[in-house]
């Protein structure tokens, strides 16, 4: 083998390492950075000035917007991430009375969201620093798993109409049942009559959509009260679109009922 053979060789060697190395550099310059955009997160520890009432803070992430709350008026507005910092916009709250502590909470979230907070998030921790507050937040996914459709008690929160969401003092008093067997058997309480039927699919209706078929005893109750079970009963008519989050599900059906539940 002459020398030049050998400088060719040795020559062709180091040019391809060059561009095997150009080729993983370029891997890790286009793997996208993690980001809290598109997921919620709670928190799990405040040092500083604590949360008023105790909180906790909840922020979610979604199509260049966040919407927070700490325990009494939810506030949504534009959200910028460049650079580590949490840019927060105008923020469009709502307006309710909350009581003790709680009244003070909308108060420091501002602060907090405000204050040009460094943001750092590690796999499923957030972390938000700013001048005199450092709030640790957990992703709810890994917070607040995601209860199971079926074989959960599920009692009646909300009841939703094609206009409106109510919630009142009979609702709360009544507290109607929801619970799907892993036969697809339906069990629970309408609010004045006990329910039985069947749901499917089955027997893992764990999908988007859920098709009731439903009886009730024939007892007569308040007028109050038979008002809350024929909107329990309207929205558990035929198909309806089930969401879950954590251990809330929402139950929407193509008639324009639904059904707010949060698990027992």
């Amino acid at each position: 083998m002459s020398a030049t053979t050998v400088r060719v060789g040795i020559f062709l060697a180091i040019a391809a390492g060059l561009l095997a190395g150009c080729s993983n550099d370029n891997r890790g310059e286009h793997k996208p950075a993690a980001t809290p955009m598109g997921h919620t997160f709670v928190s799990i520890g405040v040092e500083g000035q604590q949360i008023p009432g105790g909180g906790p803070m909840t922020l979610t992430f979604a199509d260049g917007k966040i919407t927070a709350n700490s325990g009494c008026n939810t506030a949504t507005g534009t959200v910028d991430l460049a650079e580590g910092i949490l840019h927060v916009g105008a923020l469009a709250s709502t307006l309710m009375a909350c009581p003790d502590e709680n009244g003070q909470a909308d108060s420091w979230q501002d602060n907090v969201l405000t204050s040009l907070p460094k943001w750092r998030l590690d796999e499923s921790t957030l972390t938000l620093t700013g001048k005199d507050t450092t709030v640790t937040l957990l992703d709810k996914k890994v917070a607040q798993p995601d209860q199971p459709l079926i074989g959960t008690t599920w009692i009646v929160s909300a009841l939703m109409t094609p206009d409106a969401q109510i919630r009142s003092q009979t609702l709360d008093e009544v507290k109607p049942t929801l619970t799907i067997a892993p036969d697809g058997a339906v069990s629970g309480s309408a609010g004045c009559n006990r329910i039985t039927g069947h749901a499917t699919p089955s027997p893992a209706a764990d999908g988007p959509d859920v098709t009731f078929q439903i009886g009730t005893t024939k007892t007569m109750c308040a007028p109050e009260i038979m008002e809350v079970e024929q909107a329990v009963l309207k929205a558990l008519d035929g198909k309806t679109t089930a969401t879950i989050d954590a251990d809330i599900l929402i139950l929407r059906n193509t008639n324009g009922f639904g059904l707010t539940l949060r698990a027992a």
